[in-house]
C-alpha cells in the first residue's frame, strides 16, 4: 500500500468522482439540474480541502467534462450554448482553487476545522441559491421582468454572501500566520465604513443603517483591509440578528487615547453567559438555528481588534445588543508645517 501513497489524491479523486457519477446517473430522472451540479461539486470540495492544486484541477475538469457531456444540452458533446452553465464551470474552479489555497496555508493550523464546518453548510447554501436562480432564469425564459430582476438580485446577494465567507476565511488564515505582519497605513475610518457597506444591498442599507460619526475624525494607523473585514462582519451580524425592519446604528467617536466604534441593533437580549461566549470560535446561540452562520465571523472580529492592541465586547443595550470595539491610538498623524506666505 505504501507505494500508492504518492498517488493517494488521484485515487481518492477517482473513487469520489465515480461515486457521484453513479449516484447522479441512478437518480437523474428524479433530480433537477441544480441538484446534479451540486452533487458534482462535492468531490471538488473534498479534494480541494487536501490542498493539492493538481488533484483539484483534475477532479474539477472531470466534473465539468461529465456535466457537459451527459447532462447539459446538447448531450454527448462538449458544446455549451448557455452562458449560465459556463459561469457554473467558472464557479467550480473558483471554489476549488480558493479552498485549495486556504487548505495549503492552514494545514498545520487549527483553521482546517473551520473550513470543514463552514463549507458543509455556509458555502453550499449561497451556491445552491446561485445555481437555482440561474437555472430558473434559463428554464423559464422568456420571463417577466419583475421575476427576472428578483432572481438576479438573489444571485447577487448570494454571491456577496459567498464572497464575505471566503474573505473571512482568508483573513482568518492570515491572522493565524504569525509570520505575516499587519500591513499598517493611515486609514480613514469613515471611508472604511463606506467600503464595508458596499458589501450589502443598497435598499436594505438605505432603510435600516444609520451612521453617526464625530466631526473631524483623525486618521487611524492600522491594517485597512482587516479593519474593513471587521466592519463588514459586524454589520452583517447586526443585520442578520436584528428584528425585521428595525434600524442598525453605527457610531464612531474618539478620545485623546482611543477610538470607540459601536454597532447597535434591536433584538432579544442575551444572558451574561451568552454575551461572554459570543466571540468564541464556532459559538452560536441556541435560538438562532434558523439563521445561517458558522460562528467564525465574530471570532475573527476579536482577532482583528486584538491584533491592533484593542478589544471588543457585547452588552445588552435598550431593546437590543451593542457591540463595542475599542482601539488605542498608538500613533498620531504628523501635520506638516505650513509654508510662510
Amino acid at each position: 500500500m505504501q507505494k500508492f501513497y504518492p498517488y493517494r489524491h488521484y485515487i481518492i479523486t477517482l473513487i469520489l468522482f465515480g461515486a457521484v457519477t453513479i449516484v447522479a446517473q441512478a437518480f437523474k430522472h428524479h433530480l433537477e439540474m441544480t441538484n446534479i451540479i451540486l452533487i458534482h461539486l462535492l468531490p471538488v470540495i473534498v479534494i480541494a480541502l487536501r490542498g493539492n492544486f493538481l488533484a483539484t484541477t483534475v477532479v474539477t475538469t472531470l466534473s465539468i467534462g461529465v456535466l457537459a457531456l451527459i447532462y447539459i444540452p446538447p448531450t454527448l458533446s462538449f458544446i455549451v450554448h448557455e452562458v449560465v452553465y459556463i459561469w457554473s464551470f467558472i464557479i467550480f474552479f473558483i471554489v476549488g482553487y480558493t479552498i485549495t489555497l486556504q487548505a495549503k496555508k492552514i494545514h498545520a493550523g487549527g483553521i482546517k476545522e473551520t473550513l470543514l464546518n463552514t463549507l458543509s453548510h455556509d458555502l453550499k447554501t449561497p451556491l445552491a441559491s446561485i445555481m437555482g436562480n440561474a437555472s430558473f432564469l434559463v428554464e423559464t425564459y422568456p420571463l417577466d421582468l419583475a421575476l427576472r430582476y428578483k432572481a438576479l438580485l438573489q444571485i447577487i446577494e448570494s454571491s456577496r454572501q459567498m464572497n464575505r465567507l471566503i474573505s473571512t476565511l482568508l483573513d482568518s488564515a492570515r491572522l493565524q500566520n504569525s509570520q505575516t505582519p499587519l500591513k499598517k497605513e493611515w486609514c480613514d475610518m469613515e471611508d472604511l465604513i463606506s467600503i464595508a457597506l458596499r458589501e450589502f444591498r443598497s435598499d436594505v442599507l438605505h432603510e435600516r443603517v444609520e451612521c453617526r460619526f464625530s466631526r473631524d475624525l483623525p486618521l487611524f494607523y492600522g491594517d485597512c483591509t482587516l479593519l474593513t473585514r471587521l466592519f463588514v462582519n459586524l454589520i452583517d451580524n447586526a443585520l442578520k440578528y436584528s428584528i425585521d425592519e428595525k434600524p442598525v446604528e453605527i457610531d464612531i467617536k474618539t478620545s485623546s487615547s482611543q477610538w470607540i466604534i459601536t454597532f447597535s441593533n434591536q433584538c432579544p437580549t442575551l444572558t451574561s453567559s451568552e454575551l461572554k461566549n459570543l466571540f468564541e470560535k464556532f459559538y452560536r446561540i441556541d435560538n438562532t438555528a434558523d439563521i445561517s452562520g458558522s460562528g467564525i465571523g465574530l471570532s475573527i472580529c476579536k482577532e482583528i481588534a486584538q491584533a491592533h492592541n484593542g478589544s471588543i465586547r457585547a452588552y445588552n443595550h435598550d431593546n437590543g445588543i451593542r457591540v463595542e470595539v475599542t482601539l488605542p491610538i498608538l500613533k498620531h498623524p504628523v501635520s506638516l508645517p505650513m509654508e510662510d506666505e
